[in-house]
């Protein structure tokens, strides 16, 4: 049944004040600054219901605006759990592209141009053409420097200033004024193969809704009220698009976290957040403060983290609503955050393992652990020390999880498998999937080592674990069940996950949340990264850690070893963010986190290591 007034009281009833404030603010400019694990999510789904309840606006005129197909998926789930499960709720390139591909037969005329999914092959013939030859590494870079310029709506006459000006002058080798011109080349070599990137879907919409008054009219007139989730990292072109969706209107809701600023390097412009309320006169500004995610340990830590670093823009400090003592939390896990030395970075990767085993064995999930690093080159060592502990892991990141070949490969194996009416396995629906995979190369057990051959059990195991699942929600669930909930899942890229501990870095962790988080790799040097030169990125590298720090819920472990290999001359120091919450290496320190003096283990072979 549709929502009325009445259901009003019951929507506001589960928030708390500052959440209520949210949700009842349902007319003209929001803005909702949301510290980390503040409920930002339950404060804006029960806004959109309020609205839709009391009048304000009806769902099929909401668009909901998110960064990650993930979020907009959740963000879905949880509309359509409070009525309103007609708001469009989707990432900006997601409603941009809708919108560009319906309206481009009538605008440019024939079909639209065909997705470029990866640059990197086209910014490799670019490169050629201006006579270079760069390997991978720098053609990563390179096109990771294309997309800055292009959200920053940098063109190939405008771009050599610009970077100048943001101390870019070097990118992989390349000055600015070589990167101007193999921008214009890259636009060369696209149009001749007929392509759009992800940039030109928010450019060329952006220049439709402007060029157009009878498009604009046409998506104004669908789209009347707007929430804009993560908004300190929007970028100019998103922004731009914005602008061109909301018209001379103002019922527009920004959410955002100046201490998660932490995309700048990628063309985020946090200022926007920040001066949100002086671009819209009379707008409601909104704190949310109150944590909910994290014990008060762990938020003291975030806290300390910040300090006084965070810069004027910063946001306010969380305060801790969980109690310091709750009887659902795993016994055996540390009551303060941890800090330890170790000699080397094997040595500190057999510690996280150990870490990791003594959190599973204090009852803890695999899944809701996880170890997160500043840069993926941390992550090998660490995934040789879990794997030789027993310990199950996936690495988050990289490809998006239905675009895999060996998931493509699984579906279709599946629909076959559906079709076909195979009859079910001993195992119910699990054992039939268990079948049909391990044709694809599924098996109960893992493969030894790591790569592309553990990377595709992974991203099976997962499928397998999601029709466990399934079957444990709806037992009488069968194959053409699982298949539909799959092809659903693909449509709103809403992975399913796999039981292992999580390695990530720290960036890929924004938005996420698990009891256990373990941040190794806390020297100077990587923690800020040596490339952070300036002050403006030497505090995006704070925010990055308290990003990490705020993503545990009961414990975190931070550590840092003296030496990069066994032997090796113990020269790093720890991270300067530590400095102010840390124990002093006597015990007497008195950081946001105490704990027990900091430890190392004697540097040696590996062969001589403990038993975990």
């Amino acid at each position: 049944m549709p929502l009325t007034a009445a259901d009003a009281p019951a929507l506001l009833a589960p928030l708390d004040d500052e959440q209520r404030a949210v949700a009842e603010a349902v007319r003209g400019p929001v803005c909702v600054v949301a510290g980390a694990g503040t409920g930002k999510t339950r404060a804006i789904t029960h806004r959109v219901a309020h609205a839709v309840a009391v009048g304000a606006t009806a769902e099929e005129h909401v668009l909901a605006v998110t960064f990650t197909a993930r979020a907009a998926g959740e963000m879905r789930e949880r509309l359509r759990a409070l009525g309103t499960p007609r708001v469009a709720a989707r990432t900006f390139h997601a409603s941009a592209l809708r919108q560009l591909q319906h309206f481009w037969p009538a605008v440019v005329g024939g079909p639209p141009p065909a997705l470029l999914e990866h640059k990197a092959a086209v910014v490799a013939e670019a490169a050629s053409r201006l006579g270079l030859r760069p390997d991978r590494a720098v053609v990563r870079d390179l096109s990771a420097e294309l997309e800055w310029a292009k959200v920053g709506l940098l063109t190939p006459a405008t771009y050599e200033a610009a970077a100048l000006r943001a101390g870019r002058g070097d990118v992989a080798g390349q000055e600015a004024a070589v990167v101007a011109r193999l921008l214009e080349a890259y636009e060369d070599a696209k149009t001749a193969r007929g392509v759009v990137d992800f940039e030109d879907v928010l450019l060329l919409t952006v220049a439709m809704l402007r060029e157009r008054d009878d498009v604009a009219r046409q998506v104004r007139a669908r789209y009347r009220w707007f929430t804009v989730d993560e908004y300190q990292d929007v970028s100019a072109a998103q922004q731009a698009l914005l602008d061109a969706w909301v018209g001379d209107r103002d019922d527009v809701c920004v959410v955002g976290d100046p201490n998660q600023t932490i995309y700048t390097f990628a063309g985020a412009d946090a200022s926007l957040l920040g001066g949100f309320a002086a671009a819209h006169p009379g707008s409601t500004t909104v704190h949310l403060v109150r944590n909910y995610r994290s014990r008060p340990p762990v938020v003291a830590l975030g806290n300390g983290v910040l300090g006084r670093g965070a810069g004027p823009a910063a946001g306010p400090s969380l305060r801790a609503v969980r109690p310091d003592t709750d009887d659902a939390r795993p016994a055996g896990l540390p009551t303060s955050p941890t800090f330890t030395e170790h000699d080397d970075d094997v040595a500190e990767a057999e510690g996280v393992a150990s870490r990791v085993r003594a959190a599973l064995a204090a009852g803890v999930t695999a899944a809701r652990v996880a170890v997160l690093v500043r840069t993926n080159g941390q992550l090998e060592v660490l995934e040789e020390a879990l794997a030789d502990a027993g310990v199950p892991y996936v690495v988050r990141g990289g490809e998006r999880f239905f675009a895999r070949r060996e998931v493509r490969e699984a579906l279709l194996l599946l629909r076959g498998a559906a079709k076909a009416e195979v009859p079910e396995a001993a195992g119910g629906l699990v054992g039939q999937v268990e079948d049909v995979l391990s044709t694809a190369g599924w098996s109960p057990e893992p493969p030894a080592g790591r790569g592309q051959v553990r990377d595709r059990w992974e991203s099976l195991a997962a499928v397998v674990d999601h029709a466990r699942r399934l079957h444990a929600e709806a037992p009488g669930a069968r194959l053409p069940d699982l298949v539909r909930d799959l092809e659903a899942r693909a449509a709103a890229q809403h992975a399913p996950a796999l039981d292992g501990v999580t390695l990530a870095t720290l960036h890929s962790a924004k938005g996420l949340e698990w009891d256990v988080v373990l941040l190794p790799g806390l020297a100077e040097g990587l923690v800020p990264i040596s490339m952070a030169t300036t002050p403006e990125e030497v505090e995006e590298e704070r925010r990055l850690l308290y990003v990490g720090v705020t993503r545990a819920r009961e414990a975190v472990h931070l550590s840092w070893a003296r030496a990069r290999t066994p032997g090796g001359r113990g020269s790093r120091r720890p991270s300067r963010f530590l400095d102010a919450v840390r124990p002093a290496p006597d015990g007497a320190g008195a950081g946001a986190g105490r704990s027990a003096r900091p430890v190392s283990r004697p540097s040696g072979p590996r062969a001589s290591r403990p038993a975990l």
